[in-house]
């Protein structure tokens, strides 16, 4: 059975649309060549570097001092923990969809 068979076939038991070809799938970018399927996440990643503002950072090893001891009563409180939040959860999801899809598929 093709892909063509297929289509028509859950073309028959529901109601769709063909869009075309792949290029995101859950957020991951999609490629394709004759044999092999590519998935990146370079934009969702450059998007979350921007989105933070650190696109024009140094890269350092350790950006935190050795042995440093944080807890809840140093520094201020963020005014509004929005944005660290939804960075926290946007770093989150790029770790598990890393882990849970290999970047390329044979």
């Amino acid at each position: 059975m093709g892909i063509q068979d297929l289509k028509h076939f859950l073309g028959r038991q529901f109601e769709m649309k063909d869009l075309g070809p792949l290029n995101y799938f859950l957020g991951l970018e999609v490629s394709s060549s004759v044999d092999s399927y590519y998935l990146t996440q370079a934009n969702s990643t450059y998007d979350l570097i921007s989105r933070t503002s650190i696109t024009d950072s140094k890269i350092v090893d350790t950006p935190i001092e050795y042995n440093c001891r944080l807890n809840s009563h140093d520094g201020e409180s963020l005014y509004d923990a929005t944005l660290y939040r939804q960075l926290v959860g946007s770093l989150i999801y790029l770790i598990v969809t890393a882990l849970i899809f290999p970047m390329q598929f044979m």
